[in-house]
């Protein structure tokens, strides 16, 4: 993973993730980073470096003065359904991004368990979903899995309801028993889910919305499913 900028740094750090390389290009006058690029030097290289190399290396437009290289914690499925019930986001076809980031930082703030990137969706690893996500990536179980039925599938075997949202015509979310160890499958934008993965699905979900709305950004659908199941559940307890 490609970091740029001291609070995904710093957050990296903090989840224990193996940061091989920093590269700035000034001595930071904050005690923080300081304390920081001293820890890194004990098991990776920091290289000071010049604007050219830092304009070179950043992806971003204004480069922050710090980026590093960061190995992303492996993860398989089960990692992903503790504790119980599971709510595993598994996110279909999500090509934006800021939109596959927020969906990271959504799921870990609402409680799910772990989320699944399938079929085209965007690499949650890449600089611009790891900026949207702001540290949660590093936090909490993120996979890739190339087929979303196949995804679908293995999350049955292993115990969890499959809930397909969909703009129009599913149940409303709040009369969604989202309270036993779920599956929430979102659609990326414009197609949504393919009428096969609406087939398997156990039910279908749609979160009510004012006329002439008839459909939520991705990522914002997703916060509204995972913090209604958190609700349920927490009632539930």
């Amino acid at each position: 993973m490609l970091l740029d900028g001291w609070h995904l740094l710093h957050d990296a750090a903090d989840a224990g993730l193996a940061i091989s390389t920093v590269a700035i290009m000034d001595t930071p006058h904050d005690a923080a980073n300081l304390a920081l690029l001293e820890q890194l030097s004990r098991t990776g290289d920091v290289v000071t470096v010049s604007q050219a190399v830092m304009d070179a290396l950043s992806p971003v437009r204004t480069p922050s003065g710090v980026v590093a290289l960061a190995q992303a914690r492996p993860y398989v499925l089960d990692d992903l359904l503790l504790p119980p019930p599971a709510l595993v986001v598994v996110a279909s076809a999500v090509q934006d991004p800021g939109n596959a980031g927020a969906i990271v930082r959504s799921a870990e703030a609402g409680g799910a368990t772990g989320v699944i990137f399938t079929g085209a969706s965007a690499d949650p690893w890449s600089w611009k979903a790891l900026r949207a996500a702001m540290g949660s990536t590093f936090r909490m179980p993120v996979l890739r899995h190339g087929d979303v039925m196949r995804t679908c599938d293995e999350l049955r075997r292993a115990g969890l309801q499959v809930q397909a949202a969909v703009p129009q015509g599913g149940i409303a979310l709040h009369r969604a028993d989202l309270r036993p160890a779920t599956a929430l499958i979102m659609g990326g934008e414009g197609g949504g889910l393919t009428h096969d993965v609406l087939l398997l699905a156990d039910e279908h979900v749609t979160i009510p919305m004012q006329p002439p709305v008839e459909s939520l950004n991705v990522a914002v659908a997703t916060a509204l499913l995972v913090y209604e199941a958190r609700r349920q559940r927490q009632l539930e307890g």
